[in-house]
Order: structure tokens, then C-alpha cells, then sequence
């Protein structure tokens, strides 16, 4: 009998490639006879699609539109208006700017070169320091590269002969890091043009579908790897958007970030000053300072109201209490370090939570007393490096808006609740309406067992969806000792700030010995929930000046009026007028100078101050004031009895 053939191709027959679904993001099924290109996807969906496409998303994972879908699966196609499409181009926008430093340098030999929140980077080691005019000729460059629309293809080569290449062109650095790629994963090259570079992908079909809406901003320096051991090179930062209105939003925001920036204010208002001589110190002026205690006046009005209790801890603690909290072993490269003259060890406060702790537990406590509610406006040091500090917003001496919250198992859901409540009131009377919540997870690093935190976790999170409020996960990045919720406030330029905590710890009252007298006359470990609000007055105030340009509102204006007088006969009345609203509560001065009015206007307004009031002849023989707002022109006739009253009403703090 006749042995029949073992495959199609035995047989003389090609084999018929499988069909394939890909299932979309509307749920739809799309069948097709055989594997498929990312590219022939798109144009299968529709034309508009099929030119919007920049990559495609397979199960999950994004990947360039020549990838070959040869297998049941979900797809989505990436556009350049989604945020992963946003990613592609700006990482083209790198490898882009790599290329066209190569053709202008050929000296040059490029490292790294990622996409960021806002654009991208490429770090290159070049002798020459690069300067504007050369980012200027960059630039223009990349512009030729982009309308030379040049196809962009992945190839994968073997390790030695990437290695290889890499060294024969010059390029040490990767080949370097090629070499030290472990051996199972596959090496990715994308060549556009004669640039050839090491790179995962995806990346975008050509350099023409980048598009010109890019700007090269400036340079900084970098180490190698991130190593201050290695070798420096030159950072080169970008911006890359989907279209040109965008990139103009975004320079427009930069631009107003820096007429905003608080350390120029601070020193145009005469807020604040910094000097070397207490690198990370804050020295307040007069007007800063009384921007200060306005705040933590509202703070401790707000506080009280709902049964905190002020305290006040030490500043120095010895390091036995450290090393009992954890902090010692978690947190020690950050603690400044004192020695007595009996030779102990001491560290200067990083936080209040350990001293807290020893409030609660100096004497019995009753479950009657919980919850407890300490709170303490608590003066901090911590050993911040000096490259990271910034103004007033990053600093090593600060003070903590803290408190801590003592409580039974039970209470903590109502406390959660009533703490996110209280906070968000606080932030919509300081101007803050869009507030997002982040719930950060148990870290590497911690303190505890994974069952005290398995528990803590799930306390946290019940009571943040008991509060009824929306959050994002941040796995991770949770304190050492337990989980918390991160509140991030958008400012008013829509840049995210990091200020408000609640984080849940079984751990410190456990490793410090606290306790309480339960119903059952048991001892019984109590909850301790760690709190801020603000997060620190120095960065919070930092925020506050740039949200508002120094434009304060009345309440927390330095200065909330000015009495100016228009003719030197009319000098005796201003400075009534000053000791009028004064003596309601006011923080007013009077300008009786021989200056012009329209001088004096113009110079209280560069100060920011909101209300200026001109007092001339007229006003004084009628006694009456000519009162403006800051930014308008228009002026408003009062009586002096009404305009104090008036004042007074509209500078009372909320609440």
C-alpha cells in the first residue's frame, strides 16, 4: 500500500495560513483569513483610522504597526492624541533628536534617551558643551529629518554582532550596555535613515508622522547610568505634542510658571529670602511671615473646631527612640545627628510620630478617651542632598502641619471619613477644587508583618470607599510602617502637588509600647492614623504663592490695604483712615508720601496689595474713601464707616 504524504508541503500543497479574530475595544469580533499587520488593521477598520494610526496594542502590550498579529487577540489601535500614543512620539522625538546631533556632531556618541511626562531627553558624552545656538541648529535638523520622512523598522540582531557594531561606529556607552543585556532577552535595533540605535519600541512608521510640534528647551548635566562615579554627559531636554496648539498651551504654561515661580516672588513681595548660609532654611520677612500666621491660625481654627488637641514635642530625641519607632534603620541617611555632652546619641526630629506616641502612652488611657486627636504644627529636619532642594517648596527645615489620631479598630472609618472631609473643606477655602486620591500600597521595605498589613490595607481602603470618594492605585508606595492615601491638588496652571496624607499603622504603637484599658479591662493595641493636610507650611505657601501669582485673596493677603493719601493736605486723614481698618482687624498701611496718586497706584499694585484706597481733600471733608481693586480700574465711592465694614466682612478668614 501506497504511504500517504505527511504534510501539505510532502504533498506538493502550501500549508493555508489559520484564521484569526481580533476582538476590539467596543467588544466587536473581526474575523480575517490569516495574520494580519498592525497597519492592515487599521486600514481594514476604516480609512480615518488607518491614517490616525501610529501603533497598535496586542493583548495588552503596545507594539509598532508592522507587527504581524498572527493569533486570537484584543487589539486597540494607538493614535497620536491617546497618552500611549503621546509616549511613541515623544520617544521618536528623542531618537529623532539623537539622529540629527549624529549628522551635525559625528563626534558625539549617544546613550540614552527617553520619553518624560511633558517631552523627552537624549543624554550625550560630547567634550563641547552644547550651547543655544547649537540647540537651535538641532532643531532644525529634526525638522529636515522629519519632512525627509524616513521609514523607521525594527530589526533584531545577535547580542555580539550589535555589540560589535556599536564599538566599530564609536559608540561605546551601548555597547557597553548591550553587553550587559541578560543573554534570554532579545536585542532590538530601529534604524531610520543612517541612524541605527538600541531600543525597545515601539516607535512610529517614519519620521514624518512625528510632526513639527516639537521644541528643543535646554541642557543640563547627567552622569552616566545615573552614577556619580561615571562619566558626565550632557542631558539634552525637548518638548513633543500631538499638534501645534498644544505645544503653544504647554510654552504658554512654562511661561507662566516662570512669572510665577515663588522664589522670584518671594523676593519681588518681600516674602522671603534664602542664603547659603543655612542651605534649606527659610529666612521669612516681615510680610512673609505674616502670610504664615495666617495660615496657621485658619489651621488651628479649623482643627479645634473638630476636637484636635495642640501639642508640642522635642526637637532632639535620643536614638534609642528612634531605633525603637524604625526610623533609625528606615529613614536614618535623613536625620541630622547631635551628641550630648554625656555622649549620647540624639537625632533632630524628621517627624512628630514618635513623640506623639509618647504623649499617649505617659499615662493609662481609657478606650473611653478614643478617639484621641493630637495635633502639633511641629518644626522638622530632615538631611535632604542639596541638588534636590528647591525655593521654599523642597527644604530641611520645615514645619509639619501633623497630627495623629489614637483609635479602636472600629473607629477608624468614621475618623477617615471625617479627616477626608475636613480636608477638602480646608483646600476648596484655600482655592483648591480638584483634588485626586492616590492609595499607596505596602513597600519593598517595611516594617511589620504581611498579615498586620493585609489588614491595614483593607481597613484603608474600606474607608476610603466608605467616604464615597474615587482613587487611583499607587502600589508600592506606602510608608514603611503602613498604607496610606495620597491627596494631590491641581494647581492653576493644572500642575499636580502631593500635599495631604492619611496613612493606617498597626506597626509604631506596637513597637513602642502603646496601649489602652479596653471595655473588657484588657490592654488593647490602638490604631494610630498619621495625618497632614497642608504637608508642610514652607512647600504649601510655595503652591499657594504660585497658584495665585501673589495675587492673594483678601483673607491671606500680607498686606490687605493700602491708604493713599492724593495731596500732602490730605495726609492726616490717611493715616486715620489706616488706624480705622486697623483697629477692625485689618493689616493696613497708609502711603503719605509726596508722590503722585497715579505713582503710588502703580507701585501698590507691583505689591500686590488688593485694595488701595485713595483719600484726597473731598474724602476728608466728607470722610469718605475712593476705594480700587487690584486689576481694576473702576473705583468705588464709600463712606468711611461702610468701606471698614465692608473690608472687614470680605478679609474674614473661611470659616
Amino acid at each position: 500500500m501506497q504511504q500517504q504524504p505527511s504534510t501539505a508541503e510532502e504533498s506538493g500543497h502550501r500549508a493555508v495560513p489559520a484564521p484569526i479574530a481580533v476582538t476590539l475595544p467596543d467588544g466587536r469580533s473581526r474575523q480575517f483569513p490569516g495574520p494580519i499587520t498592525g497597519a492592515e488593521l487599521a486600514a481594514a477598520i476604516g480609512p480615518g483610522l488607518a491614517k490616525a494610526a501610529i501603533a497598535v496594542r496586542i493583548d495588552g502590550r503596545p507594539h509598532d504597526l508592522a507587527t504581524i498579529i498572527d493569533h486570537d487577540s484584543t487589539i486597540a489601535i494607538i493614535t497620536r492624541d491617546m497618552p500611549e500614543g503621546v509616549e511613541i512620539l515623544r520617544h521618536d522625538a528623542a531618537h529623532v533628536m539623537a539622529e540629527a546631533v549624529k549628522e551635525l556632531y559625528p563626534e558625539t556618541q549617544v546613550t540614552f534617551g527617553p520619553a518624560t511626562e511633558t517631552g523627552f531627553y537624549y543624554d550625550f558624552a560630547r567634550e563641547t558643551p552644547f550651547t543655544p545656538e547649537d540647540l537651535a541648529r538641532i532643531e532644525e535638523r529634526m525638522r529636515d529629518i522629519v519632512k525627509r520622512d524616513e521609514p523607521i523598522a525594527r530589526e533584531v540582531w545577535e547580542r555580539d554582532r550589535a555589540v560589535a557594531f556599536f564599538e566599530s561606529v564609536g559608540e561605546r556607552y551601548k555597547a557597553e550596555y548591550i553587553g550587559e543585556i541578560p543573554a534570554h532577552e532579545e536585542i532590538s535595533l530601529y534604524r531610520q535613515g543612517d541612524f541605527v540605535d538600541l531600543c525597545v519600541g515601539p516607535h512610529l512608521p517614519s519620521t514624518g508622522r512625528l510632526g513639527q510640534a516639537f521644541k528643543l528647551m535646554n541642557v543640563a548635566g547627567a552622569y552616566w547610568r545615573g552614577d556619580p562615579n561615571n562619566a558626565q554627559l550632557q542631558r539634552v531636554y525637548g518638548t513633543a505634542w500631538p499638534n501645534q496648539k498644544e505645544l503653544d498651551q504647554h510654552l504658554f504654561r512654562l511661561e507662566e510658571a516662570e512669572r510665577r515661580d515663588h522664589r522670584r516672588l518671594g523676593r519681588e513681595l518681600d516674602l522671603f529670602h534664602l542664603q547659603e548660609e543655612a542651605v534649606g532654611s527659610v529666612f521669612w520677612h516681615p510680610k512673609g511671615w505674616t502670610l504664615y500666621r495666617a495660615i496657621e491660625s485658619y489651621m488651628r481654627r479649623r482643627l479645634e473646631k473638630v476636637g484636635y488637641q495642640e501639642v508640642k514635642t522635642p526637637q532632639l530625641l535620643d536614638r534609642s527612640l528612634w531605633e525603637a519607632s524604625g526610623h533609625w534603620e528606615n529613614f536614618r541617611e535623613n536625620m541630622f545627628i547631635a551628641e550630648s555632652r554625656d555622649e549620647r546619641v540624639l537625632a533632630v526630629k524628621p517627624m512628630n510620630c514618635p513623640g506623639h506616641v509618647q504623649i499617649f502612652r505617659n499615662r493609662l488611657r481609657s478606650y473611653r478617651e478614643l478617639p484621641l486627636r493630637l495635633a502639633e504644627f511641629g518644626s522638622c529636619h530632615r538631611n535632604e542632598p542639596s541638588g534636590a532642594l528647591h525655593g521654599i517648596m523642597r527644604v530641611r527645615a520645615f514645619t509639619q502641619d501633623d497630627a495623629h489620631i489614637f483609635c479602636t479598630e472600629d473607629q477608624v472609618t468614621a475618623e477617615a471619613i471625617a479627616f477626608c472631609e475636613l480636608l477638602l473643606s480646608i483646600y476648596r477655602d484655600f482655592g483648591f477644587e480638584d483634588v485626586a486620591i492616590k492609595f499607596a500600597t505596602r513597600p519593598p521595605v517595611r516594617a511589620g508583618a504581611d498579615a498586620t498589613w493585609d489588614v491595614a490595607e483593607q481597613n484603608l481602603e474600606a474607608a476610603v470607599k466608605a467616604a464615597g470618594l474615587a482613587y487611583t492605585l499607587n502600589p508600592g508606595e506606602g510608608a514603611f510602617y503602613g498604607p496610606k492615601l495620597e491627596f494631590v491638588l491641581r494647581d492653576a496652571l493644572g500642575r499636580d502637588w502631593q500635599c495631604g496624607t492619611l496613612q493606617l499603622d498597626f506597626v509604631m504603637p506596637e513597637r513602642l509600647g502603646a496601649f489602652y484599658i479596653g471595655e473588657d479591662g484588657a490592654r488593647h493595641r490602638p490604631v494610630m492614623l498619621h495625618r497632614a493636610i497642608l504637608g508642610s507650611f514652607e512647600r504649601f505657601i510655595g503652591i499657594l504663592i504660585e497658584h495665585y501669582a501673589g495675587n492673594f485673596p483678601l483673607w491671606l493677603a500680607p498686606v490687605q490695604a493700602v491708604v493713599a493719601s492724593i495731596t500732602d493736605e490730605a495726609a492726616a486723614y490717611a493715616d486715620e483712615v489706616a488706624g480705622e481698618l486697623a483697629a477692625a482687624g485689618l493689616r493696613v498701611i497708609a502711603d503719605t508720601g509726596n508722590e503722585k496718586i497715579g505713582y503710588k497706584v502703580r507701585e501698590h499694585s507691583l505689591a500686590k496689595i488688593p485694595v488701595i484706597i485713595a483719600v484726597g481733600r473731598r474724602e476728608a471733608e466728607q470722610r469718605g474713601v475712593s476705594l480700587r481693586r487690584l486689576g481694576s480700574p473702576a473705583q468705588e465711592a464709600l463712606a468711611l464707616t461702610d468701606a471698614v465694614a465692608k473690608l472687614n466682612a470680605e478679609a474674614a478668614p473661611p470659616g
